[in-house]
């Protein structure tokens, strides 16, 4: 089932904007649909509830790390997936297309963004300390934000341009793609310039 057209439209996010309620009367499926496309509370917030879903989505992620980078990437794909039908249902609960409470899309994108660290984990992991482990997520953390919010092409034409379900999640897959890439970049760039980093 996709998302209708006329849904009420996305609300102003830079005003504070109440959850819309789950319909009375929705089934069990519905619930739970309704309770991981609002990750599990976390993207209840009147305020910024982009941001406090992936603050859920990084918490919830932090001991799926320590599973090897193969059940990770799995699981994220699986989360990617699926979240195109837990989106549009939760958007179709709520009467409105994207929702910025909706922030299934939000977890799956950070969990993306988190995809080199856990490589790292699994394959390397003698070059993190606890200090250096901490510092990725917070980059990981800072960039996809970063991407989510400017939106910059091709993130910005997913947003107006792709519909339903797949439309909440694309955007986000990709702003999870480019900061993914983005890491990358400055990992590889502060260990040319400081290649004994890890021997001080």
């Amino acid at each position: 089932m996709s998302v209708d057209s006329n849904m009420n439209h996305k609300p102003d996010i830079s005003k504070a904007n109440t959850c819309p309620p789950l319909p009375i009367g929705a089934s069990l499926l519905d619930k739970v649909v309704y309770w991981l496309g609002i990750g599990l509370g976390s993207g209840l917030p009147k305020r910024a509830p982009g941001t406090w879903g992936t603050l859920g989505g990084l918490i919830i992620a932090i001991p799926l790390l320590q599973l090897d980078f193969l059940a990770f990437f799995m699981i994220t794909m699986l989360a990617s997936i699926i979240g195109i039908w837990i989106c549009d249902r939760t958007s179709i609960l709520m009467q409105v297309h994207d929702d910025p409470h909706i922030v299934w899309d939000e977890w799956a994108g950070m969990w993306i963004s988190l995809l080199p660290l856990s490589f790292i984990l699994t394959y390397v992991p003698q070059y993190l300390t606890l200090g250096y482990y901490w510092l990725a997520i917070i980059l990981s953390f800072i960039l996809f934000r970063f991407f989510d919010i400017a939106k910059p092409n091709p993130i910005r034409w997913a947003d107006s341009k792709v519909r339903g379900g797949l439309g909440i999640m694309l955007d986000d897959i990709l702003a999870g793609i480019m900061s993914m890439v983005a890491w990358v970049m400055i990992v590889a760039s502060i260990l040319s310039f400081y290649p004994n980093i890890y021997s001080a």
